[in-house]
């Protein structure tokens, strides 16, 4: 019976033991979860903040693609105003030739307002186009209007365009012509409007075409010279 008190002490002892030792077991499962928690939470945020930071700069790229376009500059200042040579609008040999090589010549076109014409187109179909198109009422002048995101090259090239119809302008109207082209590459469009002796149909650039439509039954008849 003395024994039966030591007995108990030595398994109250084990007994505690064993609890003690699950507690720890047990803290480091709910550890172990605690961290695999937290890791997965880290991860999660990672995930989450690295795509927004790409879409971030996605967008920040599709921003900058306007933003780091440089405006065609159209320095007419710097362009020949000398005295020109007057051209009737009904010499189109005359007008056609001015503007160089014709690369192909489509004789069933159409003018503005989709009345028969013919078209002669002075560059290749991949390269910024120049026309010419010739109907019974209208002349008109088309060349594509550089964007500001477009090639050093596509940029170069308009500005020849403008700088041949420019020329062509100011034979047709006189120095008054040349202005039109200034309003047109300055944002301005022209309608029903005689300058020079030559009726605007119409005359604008944007959305990449520039064109300048002139009524050929409105037109006065064209002197020897032109300063």
């Amino acid at each position: 019976m003395s024994k039966l008190p030591m007995l108990n002490d030595n398994l109250q002892t084990f007994v505690v033991g064993i609890i003690m030792a699950a507690g720890v077991s047990l803290s480091a499962c709910n550890g172990s979860e605690s961290e695999v928690v937290k890791d997965t939470a880290v991860e999660t945020v990672t995930e989450q903040t690295s795509t927004a930071e790409v879409q971030a700069k996605s967008d920040s790229d599709m921003d900058g693609a306007t933003v780091e376009g440089v405006p065609v500059k159209y320095d007419l200042a710097s362009w020949p105003n000398d005295a020109v040579e007057a051209v009737d609008i009904n010499e189109l040999d005359g007008i056609v030739s001015t503007f160089g090589k014709v690369v192909s010549k489509d004789e069933s076109s159409l003018d503005y307002a989709s009345n028969p014409a013919t078209k002669y187109r002075f560059m290749q179909n991949d390269k910024p186009y120049l026309d010419v198109i010739d109907s019974q009422k209208y002349l008109e002048f088309g060349w594509y209007y550089a964007n500001p995101t477009d090639s050093d090259s596509e940029k170069e090239l308009s500005q020849k365009h403008a700088k041949k119809v420019y020329q062509m302008s100011r034979q047709l109207m006189g120095d008054e012509g040349g202005k039109v082209l200034n309003r047109m590459l300055n944002g301005q469009i022209i309608k029903n409007e005689t300058v020079g002796g030559q009726k605007i149909e119409l005359a604008k650039c944007e959305f990449y075409s520039c064109m300048l439509v002139l009524n050929k039954s409105a037109a006065s008849p064209a002197g020897t010279d032109i300063s």
